[in-house]
């Protein structure tokens, strides 16, 4: 039985610090690893990651046009005949099958079933959005859209 005051780390999973400047014969005395001279051997503040030592930085070099919005919905597409080509034997489909089939690779803010293709058999269907013409064709074969909200 483990008590809390004997629970150590497993063999290998801890490295001691690396203790630098402390002589020659450490290996890593005198410049502590860090070469001789020269902006990265100097202690303080390190270059950030886009710093191009004062020339002009690339994200300034490149043109910019139009606005990007930075809150944009990214909704997944779905079409009717891929559907179609999964279900197999299933009555109830919804976005983890999608998923799980690599139909849907990456439903960020949700996922909406468009109308190309036709549905064959009565299926439930549950998704963020629908179109109309999905809708009405899931509607037509007997099927049932859910929307998740």
């Amino acid at each position: 039985m483990n008590l809390l005051s004997q629970l150590s780390p497993p063999f290998g999973s801890r490295r001691k610090s690396k203790r630098v400047g402390r002589g020659t014969g450490s290996g890593n005395g005198k410049t502590c690893g860090k070469g001789h001279k020269g902006q990265k051997s100097r202690s303080g503040p390190k270059i950030r990651a886009a710093f191009e030592g004062g020339q002009m930085p690339l994200n300034r070099r490149l043109p910019k046009r139009g606005f990007r919005n930075p809150f944009k919905r990214q909704i997944a597409t779905v079409n009717l005949d891929a559907l179609e080509r999964m279900a197999g034997e299933a009555v109830h489909l919804d976005m983890n099958d999608w998923v799980r089939d690599g139909i849907v690779k990456n439903a960020r803010d949700g996922v909406k079933i468009l109308g190309r293709g036709e549905m064959s058999r009565a299926m439930t269907v549950r998704a963020h959005y629908f179109s109309e013409a999905a809708r009405k064709k899931i509607l037509s074969a007997g099927g049932k859209p859910e929307e998740i909200i």
